[in-house]
């Protein structure tokens, strides 16, 4: 799929890419509840934050086998996405990165089994219209004003399409292989936030108030930081996971083990990486450490 060829200029256009991925979201015969869930055999291209990064998002799409370049064992590729949205690249105080959401919103239709489009914080934040700041900027409101900029009385039709995008979410893809399943998610609930966090959240759909600023349990995911040992081997037994693929929290040198079973990747800057993950032969988190793809060449 060549991405490069999208109008996202066209209203539209562009409404029907967000409502026809929600609707592969939602649809997917991979999704369980919340989740969805993929067994082997099958090649994962797990992905850390992007926000926005065309170059760094066209190179994990091509790792993904659903660029432009054909590659020959393509249908057996998984893609995991998150954290797509609000740039550091501003034209004129505006955010444009709503081209990036649109992308991920073309693939996940065109590719319904293989796309993975995680919950983050910053699309979460987006839709709700909790105040973000990042660097100095008030991102949801670039945002805002990017998609008034291109679509002007046509934006409240595209920021209610994108609502239904990002709603349509999982919160995390379950990957089943012979050496335990590994699960993919932006972030786990930080430490402070078990006491209001409902486990069994990964167990059944969504609901309105999974969405509630600091009390639901979607929320309290996506935000969460700050885990420990404890609390990862504790969601390890809950959920019968063997271990995590994460993002969200810096990773300065593109990937960082967290003791003793997650792994943190970024994918958004100049030392991003992307981890591919054999589903039949999958790696421990150590060894995983070692595999990882810079982004930069």
């Amino acid at each position: 799929m060549d991405l490069s060829q999208l109008d996202l200029r066209d209203p539209d256009v562009v409404i029907r890419m967000f409502r026809e991925g929600a609707e592969a979201s939602r649809g997917a015969a991979c999704r369980r509840g919340s989740i969805d869930l993929i067994e082997p055999p099958g090649l994962l291209i797990a992905t850390g934050d992007l926000h926005d990064n065309p170059i760094h998002m066209a190179r994990v799409v091509e790792a993904a086998g659903m660029g432009p370049t054909p590659i020959e064992d393509a249908e057996r590729r998984h893609l995991t996405l998150h954290e797509l949205i609000h740039s550091d690249r501003l034209m004129n105080g505006m955010d444009m990165s709503y081209r990036a959401l649109a992308r991920a919103a073309a693939l996940k239709a065109a590719y319904p089994e293989r796309v993975h489009l995680l919950l983050a914080n910053h699309e979460l934040s987006q839709v709700i219209g909790a105040g973000i700041v990042k660097d100095g900027v008030k991102v949801v409101e670039a945002f805002d004003a990017g998609v008034e900029f291109v679509f002007g009385e046509r934006a409240e039709e595209v920021e209610a399409a994108i609502d239904e995008f990002v709603r349509a979410m999982p919160l995390a893809l379950r990957c089943v292989t012979p050496r335990g399943d590994i699960l993919c998610a932006h972030s786990l609930p930080g430490i402070g936030m078990m006491g209001r966090f409902d486990p069994s959240v990964l167990t059944r759909n969504l609901k309105p108030e999974d969405y509630e600023p600091r009390q639901g349990s979607a929320h309290l995911m996506v935000w969460g930081r700050g885990y420990d040992a404890e609390q990862l081997e504790d969601l390890v037994e809950r959920w019968g996971i063997n271990w995590f693929i994460l993002g969200h929290e810096k990773a300065e040198n593109g990937a960082k083990f967290v003791a003793p079973n997650a792994i943190v990747l970024n994918s958004d800057h100049e030392r991003g990486v992307y981890l591919p993950v054999d589903l039949e032969h999958p790696p421990t988190p150590s060894e995983a450490m070692q595999m990882v793809v810079p982004l930069s060449h």
